[in-house]
């Protein structure tokens, strides 16, 4: 029996695959119903098989106690903690080292990037072997190429290499001055909290200004005083509530200070060289789709190289570059689920690793990790769409 619709129009009927519309709704009913049946067959089959083992699905594993350590905590953590507090753990060091990457290969990516179309023919051609070199091998090796060949081999504790006194580099890690809070302290932290708002809104309305009466206010002189001199006056006004703790040199390690462990640096390092690469690439793709009249247009205004290059091009070059840009970043943030490899105590390494070894819970961690990188990579790119929406040029 084929089902026929009446046209509505005096012409008779027509079948329902001969209406595009109603065509497409029956296509995409048939594909979801499939991959429903996908879905509820796979749950059924580990449902099944978790009762045959005497197992069943349940996240109660979260509240037990952990009893492994964890080489960088972040955040409190003892062995006696949940394996929820892991998790936190975990989440904490992945979005540590996925921020400081981001901001670094942004940084190295932008210099790199004008570098290769510099009229200097060496400075350019040095880009150039950087960006064919670096992207061209795989970043798992280039992981192990900074933990296994640069990190690991450096001196050990006893012949460390020193820096001023209180810096110390081995293969144990990079050891600094630390500052230790006192009472007091938390109002230094508010005050830099609340400078950065307001220079956050104080941008905001120089903006809006500008566009509204074509005067500028003095918007970086303000914002400096508002992130740097407001909490300078907290901090001389609490009576300096920090302390410096430095690192000691003692026996077979050191003591005191603040620790860069080896497996964070070389994950770091590997991210923000091998993600910088592509982002140069982008910026170069960026500058060259300005057209070249806005560069003329500049100089016969009067304007240098490097102002030409700040006022002019990078904020044209911008509403072609952030949309890649955003993929870049997604990129280093599901890439630094790699540090597996060398033992970084990451999202991947905690939670998928041994709390998946010592629970045996393996659906409930692998699902919860893939969430936590969705949540993840869905947060990042809301926040570059709604970035590119406030560089994109508005047509009228």
């Amino acid at each position: 029996m084929t089902l026929a619709v009446d046209r509505g129009d005096g012409g008779g009927r027509t079948y329902w695959f001969n209406n595009p519309k109603l065509r497409a709704v029956v296509f995409q009913v048939v594909l979801l119903a499939i991959v429903l049946l996908i879905i509820l067959t796979g749950a059924w089959n580990a449902v099944e098989n978790l009762a045959r083992q005497g197992r069943s699905l349940g996240f109660d594993f979260l509240g037990r106690t952990a009893s492994f350590d964890i080489g960088q905590t972040p955040i409190e953590y003892t062995s006696l903690s949940t394996n929820g507090r892991a998790l936190l753990v975990g989440i904490t060091n992945t979005l540590i080292v996925a921020a400081l990457g981001i901001v670094l290969a942004t940084i190295l990516g932008f210099i790199i990037g004008v570098a290769r179309l510099s009229n200097n023919w060496i400075v350019a051609k040095i880009a150039t072997v950087y960006i064919e070199v670096v992207r061209n091998i795989p970043l798992l090796l280039q992981l192990l190429f900074w933990y296994g060949a640069v990190l690991k081999p450096l001196p050990g504790v006893r012949q460390s290499i020193t820096f001023g006194e209180s810096i110390f580099l081995n293969n144990r890690g990079i050891f600094f001055p630390a500052a230790q809070p006192q009472a007091g302290a938390g109002l230094v932290g508010g005050a830099l909290l609340v400078g950065i708002l307001g220079a956050i809104g104080f941008a905001i309305w120089g903006r809006r200004r500008q566009m509204e009466t074509g005067k500028r206010p003095p918007v970086l002189l303000v914002n400096l005083a508002l992130i740097i001199g407001l909490p300078l006056l907290a901090f001389f006004g609490t009576g300096m509530p920090f302390t410096i703790d430095y690192p000691k040199v003692g026996g077979f390690n050191v003591t005191g200070g603040f620790r860069l462990q080896p497996e964070f640096v070389a994950l770091l390092l590997g991210l923000t060289i091998y993600t910088a690469a592509f982002i140069a690439e982008t910026v170069r793709s960026g500058i060259r789709g300005v057209p070249h009249g806005q560069t003329e247009a500049s100089g016969a205004l009067g304007l240098r190289s490097g102002q030409n290059l700040r006022l002019v091009v990078i904020p044209q070059a911008m509403r072609i570059i952030v949309p890649p840009l955003a993929s870049q970043y997604l990129n280093l943030t599901k890439n630094s689920s790699l540090a597996v490899a060398i033992g970084y105590p990451d999202l991947v390494q905690v939670f998928s690793g041994t709390v998946l070894n010592n629970t045996n819970q393996a659906i409930e961690c692998i699902g919860i990790t893939m969430a936590v990188y969705l949540i993840i990579s869905l947060s990042i790119a809301g926040f570059m769409n709604w970035f590119n929406k406030r560089v994109a040029l508005v047509e009228r």
